[in-house]
């Protein structure tokens, strides 16, 4: 075990020494809170407040004109955040266009991408990802008159917590068409390495894609470089665009000309979408990948947050995101040993994403009553609690004192003051 010094007074010099300390400025946060549930639904900024309240004026004063009028023209809006994302994902600008949901998207990818043939037929997922994804894919094979329990393959786990690399390689079998997997597990936090599982899927002539969602904001990318065809992810999370936020679908260059899965009019080329002919002339970007029209008040948060990325840069957030977890985990293990939890995330930087997962037999207990302490985690059933520290808005005391408000809890047995079941939303 290394030497930490668990002191507050410590933490509190750690917080002096933080060169993006003064971002928490920028966040609403309740007074004698803790929140570390930002890998659920990030904290509203004074920025994204202002963008969407500057967005609900531009409809106030201008009306429909708000389309191709004011500071951020809704028409353009969705193209614009690209640039922004861009250098979040390692892209270029118009290979991002935000849009929809995290889950629609997924089923706008595989319908475009997704081109079984006599000898490939089949998906290759995970057994660990995000349900939803695994829903989006099962539709997708029922569409084309394949049997989801025999064409998706979902890479088993041998821990119930990560995932082999070289176990899903040996799965990209000659019969996989398409792979989704997730660039992080929203339980362990595991960060898997996308560049070496595209490689080996291309080796393969496999289409390959990410779904983002617990790693867009916490961690760096290179999907253009890596290769990667497509990607999915939401911005309410480490992006704290808001509950719903309009999420994000990148597609690789190399496939820009493809014609849309799911036709909308919100594909078309600008300078033709109102020309309502019953041909869909599709941009030649990713722009050609929108459905519907964007969704404007659950978007323009985005605008505000992304400011906040732009000036603290994804490298120092990722160095800082280090830092918290590594001390809340050295924490953890000084000063909760004794209690039963087990650190069930990777322990290399390498390899963890923004977030602790935590593993205990009461769990659910503990984490309604870290919310009766003010402290805000996450609870996943059956046995996780996943806490997160954000480096915007998170600080060094925040992480001792939550990890202080445990120890209470498990040396007062304050936990049993509850059932150990989940709430509605965990």
């Amino acid at each position: 075990m290394r030497h930490v010094d668990t002191t507050l007074s410590y933490a509190q010099l750690l917080d002096q020494q933080d060169a993006l300390a003064s971002f928490r400025g920028e966040f609403y946060q309740k007074e004698g809170t803790i929140y570390l549930d930002g890998n659920s639904l990030g904290l509203l900024s004074k920025r994204a407040e202002k963008s969407l309240l500057s967005l609900l004026n531009s409809w106030k004063e201008l009306g429909i004109d708000g389309w191709t009028l004011g500071e951020n023209p809704w028409f353009y809006v969705s193209e614009q955040l690209g640039s922004s994302l861009a250098p979040l994902i390692g892209t270029a600008s118009e290979e991002i266009i935000v849009t929809g949901s995290t889950t629609t998207n997924i089923h706008q990818a595989v319908a475009t991408l997704y081109k079984p043939t006599a000898k490939r037929t089949k998906i290759l997922a995970d057994e660990l990802t995000f349900p939803s994804d695994i829903y989006a894919l099962q539709s997708q094979l029922r569409l084309k008159g394949y049997d989801p329990d025999e064409h998706l393959i979902r890479v088993k786990s041998t821990d119930g917590r990560i995932l082999s690399e070289q176990a899903i390689i040996q799965a990209m079998t000659e019969d996989v068409a398409l792979i989704l997997l997730p660039s992080v597990l929203y339980r362990s936090g595991q960060i898997l390495d996308m560049k070496l599982l595209t490689e080996e899927a291309h080796k393969r002539n496999i289409i390959i894609g990410f779904d983002l969602c617990h790693s867009i904001g916490a961690i760096p990318h290179e999907l253009s470089e890596w290769g990667v065809d497509f990607a999915v992810w939401c911005h309410y999370k480490y992006l704290n665009a808001g509950p719903g936020a309009v999420a994000g679908l990148y597609m690789n260059k190399k496939h820009f000309g493809t014609m849309p899965g799911l036709g909308g009019w919100f594909g078309s080329k600008k300078e033709k979408q109102f020309d309502m002919e019953h041909m869909l002339t599709h941009a030649e970007h990713a722009g050609a990948y929108q459905i519907g029209t964007p969704h404007m008040l659950s978007l323009a948060p985005l605008l505000g947050s992304l400011e906040l990325f732009q000036e603290a840069t994804m490298g120092r957030l990722r160095e800082k995101s280090l830092q918290l977890t590594r001390y809340m985990m050295d924490l953890i293990e000084i000063e909760l040993s004794n209690y039963g939890f087990i650190i069930a995330n990777p322990l290399e930087d390498h390899r963890r994403g923004g977030h602790v997962y935590l593993e205990h037999p009461e769990a659910a207990r503990i984490c309604k009553a870290l919310k009766a302490n003010q402290v805000i985690p996450d609870f996943r059933t059956p046995n996780g609690i996943r806490l997160a520290p954000v480096a915007l808005y998170n600080s060094f005391e925040n992480v001792h004192r939550a990890v202080q408000t445990l120890k209470t809890i498990m040396e007062k047995e304050q936990y049993k003051q509850f059932e150990n079941t989940r709430e509605v939303v965990a």
